[in-house]
């Protein structure tokens, strides 16, 4: 209740003041900037603080390819750090334009949902928009996951051999959300749960090793 009465707070701020926040919520906390690997600790320090802790981290560097550099767009985004790009983009934000009228929910209270629109901040990256789409659908009830396999299903329509209960899945929402494709790894945290997902295409190869302690390391 108190993530969803923030981002309504925070997503007004935005639109209203052009102020931006990195983070504005209960559960996680979002550190950002235009900075080198080395930089980061010395920038943020609470970070070298013994009495900061935290049970999940979702670290995420690259360099910029396609956007012009500033801190908002800077990795992590609120829910996801991504590796790659999202080619679909154009097609993706003119269809959520497209459904801000139809959207409903109950759990934002009465007229919430105007004062968020639009969902995808106009000139924003790519990962940016794929954010702000997440977090309105796991925010509007679903779980994290439930809502990232919704914008980046698998090859589901010739997969003979797929489960029929996940296959039913992939075609039920294919009526709701068209596919976020491209050579992409999103990486993705509420705060409880870390997780990763390839887009359906397998453009952006992945890799994980668990080892016998129980540490899980992915790499793309």
């Amino acid at each position: 209740v108190l993530d969803r009465k923030a981002f309504v707070l925070r997503k007004r701020a935005e639109r209203e003041a052009g102020v931006y926040f990195p983070s504005l919520s209960a559960r996680t906390i979002v550190y950002k900037g235009m900075l080198t690997t080395g930089q980061l600790e010395p920038f943020f320090p609470d970070l070298s603080d013994r009495r900061f802790a935290s049970t999940v981290a979702l670290v995420h560097s690259r360099f910029s390819t396609n956007t012009f550099p500033s801190w908002p767009l800077a990795h992590p985004y609120r829910f996801v750090a991504h590796n790659g790009e999202i080619n679909t983009v154009k097609g993706n934000r003119n269809w959520m334009k497209a459904r801000e009228s139809q959207l409903a929910s109950s759990l934002f209270g009465p007229a919430q949902l105007d004062r968020i629109f639009p969902v995808c901040t106009p000139d924003a990256s790519d990962s940016a928009s794929f954010d702000e789409v997440l977090e309105l659908l796991h925010l509007g009830g679903r779980s994290l996951p439930h809502a990232v396999l919704m914008m980046v299903p698998e090859a589901w329509e010739n997969h003979d051999s797929m489960d029929p209960a996940r296959r039913a899945f992939y075609q039920y929402h294919s009526t709701m959300m068209e596919p976020w494709d491209g050579p992409a790894c999103v990486t993705f945290t509420d705060g409880v749960q870390v997780g990763a997902v390839l887009d359906r295409n397998g453009l952006r190869p992945g890799r994980y090793w668990v080892t016998d302690d129980g540490l899980v390391v992915l790499s793309s």
